[in-house]
């Protein structure tokens, strides 16, 4: 019997990357999983289960009360309509019209950053305009009491390693702000790993994800002050509605919370450590290869997390940081390494989402590529490549949903497929970086849009075939 990858044609990947929303977020342990089939099984009030487990959530967070939400980002959308709506029924049906309510929410440029998404846009979902203030990596404490009117919501402060991480107000001074105006302060904690630090800085709101750190379902919480989380569940009348947390998703998140504040949550150093050793041995494997420097690194951020970073060295190598990402994510399965510095020439290892046998995989590939040590199947007269240039016309580009039934119909095929900018230099990606057409991730970093031109290169059965039918996907007019 064929499994639900196999049916929709999906391949399981092996992620080196972290726990990213683009993979999934969190592998979940059977406990979570075990809890969510029990949600499913049966019905329930569903405003008696968010006020539970908002009550179980607090006192791992250590705050008055909690509201789970369906993840980070929808908690900082609900957290902003809660301080601009309150509880005010006529007020939460206007969102995000906010009125003459105070909207403004005040943030340090450096932290208005794009997780996938506009940071921005969460806060104008909940009703909120963003004021920016200061400059990118340079913030001072009076950029943001003067930014205060009588039309500040709120004080928003990110803590991320997508955000600057130097030449900010630290959050103990953005409290301090706050608390001299009379104006909450939001966190936005979203994958950090210790509960109970973030609320005890004294914000009034702090914001996780469910499915990063706390190795839960796709899911958050919103948690601080009870006037204000009552504030919080009362946005699901509003602009929560679309954003509504299933019941099995509330239980997942409240299982993974009670395992990970269980194991010591919050205390981390145990966990660091052993991910430095386990590092460290990866990094004594890799170090060495054709083309590559292995260190280990600590998360820059601050997080106790520890990671194996490759220096690739293209001549070397024969491929830079993207050519063997891209290779990586082509093969079968496909891996992912952390490329968040790849324009760089560096790629990472997390050890968290790895299992000890894909970490042999990762070796193993990465040996086989860049020593030729792995078996390479002879070629075949009939696997010429096939070539097709085409100008997108798909409004998203490729890009989200295009993207993801791109690379849907690629891995179906038997063909291997490439796609790369027809002319270099132009769009968000830049360059003529050729990237596995089966890989989500590898097609959204290089940012085609609608109107350029691209190349399909294709090799193997069913070349043809498949061309024709991505292109469809891509530009539905083209012939």
């Amino acid at each position: 019997m064929s499994t639900l990858h196999e049916d929709l044609g999906v391949t399981p990947a092996i992620n080196a990357a972290g726990k990213l929303t683009v993979l999934g977020g969190s592998r979940l342990d059977e406990a979570v999983i075990a809890a969510m089939g029990e949600a499913a099984r049966s019905h329930v009030v569903m405003d008696d289960l968010l006020a539970a487990a908002g009550r179980e959530l607090a006192r791992a967070t250590g705050t008055e009360d909690a509201c789970p939400t369906t993840g980070a980002a929808a908690g900082i959308a609900i957290a902003v309509a809660a301080l601009i709506a309150g509880t005010d029924p006529a007020r939460i049906e206007r969102l995000p019209d906010a009125g003459d309510a105070p909207d403004e929410v005040v943030l340090q440029k450096g932290h208005a950053v794009h997780f996938g998404a506009p940071l921005t846009q969460m806060i104008a979902l909940g009703g909120g305009r963003p004021v920016e203030v200061g400059s990118v990596n340079a913030v001072r404490p009076e950029h943001l009491s003067a930014a205060v009117t009588e039309r500040t919501a709120a004080l928003l402060y990110v803590q991320s390693h997508h955000a600057v991480q130097s030449g900010e107000v630290p959050l103990e001074m953005v409290v301090a702000i706050g608390r001299a105006h009379g104006v909450p302060v939001i966190v936005d904690a979203a994958a950090e790993e210790d509960l109970r630090y973030w609320p005890a800085t004294g914000a009034d709101l702090v914001v996780y994800s469910g499915g990063k750190a706390i190795g839960g379902p796709t899911s958050g919480l919103v948690c601080g002050r009870a006037e204000l989380i009552a504030a919080c569940r009362a946005q699901y009348g509003g602009i929560g509605r679309p954003m509504k947390v299933s019941k099995e998703a509330v239980f997942g998140l409240v299982q993974a919370v009670r395992a990970y504040d269980g194991a010591g949550g919050a205390d981390a150093a145990g966990r660091a450590a052993a991910q430095r050793s386990r590092m460290a041995r990866l990094v004594a494997r890799l170090d060495g290869l054709p083309g590559v420097s292995a260190r280990v690194v600590r998360d820059p951020a601050g997080r106790g997390i520890h990671r194996a970073e490759l220096t690739i060295d293209p001549e070397a190598a024969g491929r830079d940081a993207a050519g063997l990402a891209a290779e990586l994510a082509a093969g079968d399965p496909p891996i992912f390494l952390r490329g968040h510095h790849m324009a760089a020439g560096r790629l990472a290892v997390d050890p968290r989402p790895l299992t000890a046998d894909e970490e042999e995989q990762v070796v193993a590939r990465l040996t086989g590529i860049l020593t030729g040590a792995a078996p390479v199947a002879e070629s075949d007269p009939g696997d010429e490549v096939v070539e097709c240039r085409l100008v997108v016309t798909e409004p998203a580009g490729l890009h989200a949903r295009p993207a993801a039934v791109f690379a849907q119909t690629a891995g179906r095929s038997a063909a291997v497929v490439t796609v790369r900018r027809a002319r270099p230099g132009s769009g968000p990606g830049g360059g003529s970086r050729e990237v596995s057409a089966r890989s989500v991730l590898s097609l959204m970093s290089i940012g085609i849009r609608c109107g350029e031109e691209i190349v399909l290169s294709a090799r193997g059965p069913e070349a043809a075939q498949t061309l024709a039918e991505l292109a469809e996907i891509v530009a539905p007019r083209h012939r």
